[in-house]
Order: C-alpha cells, then structure tokens, then sequence
C-alpha cells in the first residue's frame, strides 16, 4: 500500500514490531523465535525478491525428527521407516472418503504408525481425540516414498540474516507505527473513513456476541545447556508420546543460525513447548480446525463483508492456519484489490 502512495498508519497493541514472527536475542547470543519457530519458504521467485527487501535470507531447509520408540525418526514420515516396521506389503488402515482427522491420517498409513507418529501429537496438539478434527488437517503432512531429509521442498528455503525483529524493522521503515496500541479500546480515535486492515482474532472484533472462537497457543520453556555444543540432531523434534512429557517438541535454536555463528558460541538453548488453550487473544496462535468452530467463523465473515471501509484479514482474522508465504502472497493480493479499487473510485 505504501509502494502505491497510500498513507498507512500501523498499530500494533504488543510492545515490538512482526507480531508471532518476533525474535529475540539470548544472552547467550542464540536468537530464539520468541513465539515458535518461523521457517520461511516458498516457490515464488517474484515473492523471494520481495523478501529480499528487507534482508538477505541464508539458506536454512529445515530438517524434523520425531522421538519414537527411542528413536530419532524422520518427521515427514518416511516410507523405509514403514518398511522397517511394517514390511514391504502395507497398506493404509483406512479406505474410502475421510469424515475427520484420524480417518484421514489412516488412509496414509497403518494403524500402527499412526499410533506412534500422529495420534499422541494431535492430542496435545489440539487437546480433543483426533477423530473430532477436520480431515484438512492431514493435508499439512504425508507419507514419503524416499528419505529426504527436509520438512518441505521449496525452491527457495531460508531466514534473514540479521533475524525477524530487524526484517520488521526494515519492512515498516519511515511508515509510522505505534506500539502498546489495542485499536479494539481506541477505535473513535482513528475515524470511521479510514480503510481499517485488522488482522487480530475476527470474534473479537465483535466483541464475541455471537459466541468465542477457539483458539490454541504454547506455553514456551527455554533451557541454557552452557556445555555442550549441540543436544539434538536437528533444530526441531517432535515429542508425540505423553510418556516424553506433556511437551509437544523441543528446539535447538543453534540449529538455525548461520554455522560461522553458531560455531562462536558457547552452549545451546533448548525450548519446550506445551500447548494450550489461551484465555487471551494476545495469545492465540492456531484457529480450531474443526466443523463447529468453522460455522461460527463464517458467522462472523458473513457480518464483517457487509461493512464497508473494514478488511479482516490474517490468520486470526480469516480463522485459517497460514503458512508465511501465503500469509504474505495473501496480504499482496488484497493490497492490490483495494489500491485498484481506490484508483477507480480516484477515475
């Protein structure tokens, strides 16, 4: 909007810029995503550049393990692991067009890996039996043929090189921002002919009346381990089985930095994350995915698109879990509809 000659004016009620994307620095140096780990991907080259704005990226593919069976597994599961456990001839355990979560993990896989990959994740996940999820959930993950190693397989896989906070910084350079702003409990303040962009929870906005979205968020420890260079074989492993603890995944930060940076460092921080369900909206994180919650969200939809000079948007605002890449290739797209909607009126 700002490339387009709009005047903008960002608000923001947390005290630092990049809302969940915010990192921060250790005082053992290690930059830590301070609201879970931000892996940015894409195939998109015109996006890529986009981007590289604000910061030159590293290349950093992010590789996951889940812990099984006392074991470091790859996360996408991988074919040979089935092969290894199963035998050659499996098959998935279900057939037939999935009605929720579970069905649809099983009409990957066997039973039995499900039980050890999936089924205890999406429980302290999502804190209800995976059977009562929607069966899109599944589609953030499969079943590999090959090893690879990678999480995903984009083309362009990275992190800026001076982190997210100055990535922010360098994005919002010479447009005025205020932080410490709730617009919620100032809203005479900015007049009602401005275009309002709001990207916090869409049930909130309306002050709830028509009932509370559900919402998840983590709880975050974080360890210093000052003797010991590395304590796991990747930045990020999975912890499915609640006999490992309550906690979802561990992370190793270190993983994530620039090897000439790291390696200068002494120790490692490990953070823990245990999710929950949040009381407050500055905490969400994940939209609910199941078929109760999606019928209040379109709710909501239906009375925000009827009042003009108001565009929600975002995860929190249109209830949709969004990879970054598509949070930002969403946001461009609505940016030019209202700029080449505003030029026609301007005509």
């Amino acid at each position: 909007m700002t490339d387009a000659h709009r005047k903008v004016l960002v608000l923001d009620r947390r005290p630092h810029l990049g809302g969940n994307v915010h990192d921060h620095a250790h005082p053992s140096g290690i930059r830590i995503h301070t609201y879970g780990p931000h892996y940015f991907r894409t195939n998109d080259d015109e996006l890529w550049a986009f981007v590289n704005r604000f910061s030159r990226f590293y290349k950093y593919e992010a590789v996951l393990k889940s812990w099984v069976d006392g074991r470091y597994e790859n996360w996408p599961i991988a074919g040979s692991y089935i092969r290894r456990v199963i035998g050659d001839n499996w098959s998935p355990d279900f057939k037939g067009k999935p009605g929720n979560f579970e069905e649809a993990s099983l009409s990957m896989m066997p039973r039995e890996v499900y039980e050890k990959f999936v089924k205890g994740y999406s429980q302290k996940q999502w804190g209800v039996p995976p059977g009562k999820l929607s069966s899109n959930l599944a589609k953030r993950f499969d079943v590999r043929e090959d090893d690879e190693p990678r999480l995903m397989r984009h083309k362009h896989q990275g992190l800026p090189e001076n982190g997210y906070s100055d990535f922010m910084q360098q994005m919002l350079k010479g447009i005025p921002v205020i932080l410490n702003c709730d617009f919620l409990k100032q809203r005479s303040s900015f007049g009602s002919s401005n275009l309002i962009v709001y990207t916090g929870p869409i049930d909130e906005f309306f002050d709830y009346d028509l009932g509370k979205l559900k919402y998840r968020g983590q709880q975050r420890t974080h360890e210093y381990v000052p003797d010991i260079e590395f304590a796991l074989p990747c930045g990020q492993v999975n912890n499915p089985d609640h006999g490992n603890g309550p906690h979802i995944r561990t992370l190793e930060w270190k993983h994530m930095m620039p090897a000439k940076y790291a390696g200068q460092l002494r120790g490692t921080v490990l953070t823990r994350e245990i999710t929950v369900t949040p009381s407050e909206p500055n905490d969400y994180e994940y939209p609910f995915p199941d078929d109760e919650n999606a019928r209040l969200y379109q709710a909501y939809r239906m009375r925000a698109n009827t009042m003009p000079n108001l565009l929600i948007c975002g995860r929190l605002g249109e209830y949709r879990y969004y990879d970054m890449d598509q949070a930002i290739a969403r946001a461009q797209l609505l940016a030019n509809r209202i700029v080449a909607q505003s030029s026609l009126l301007c005509d």
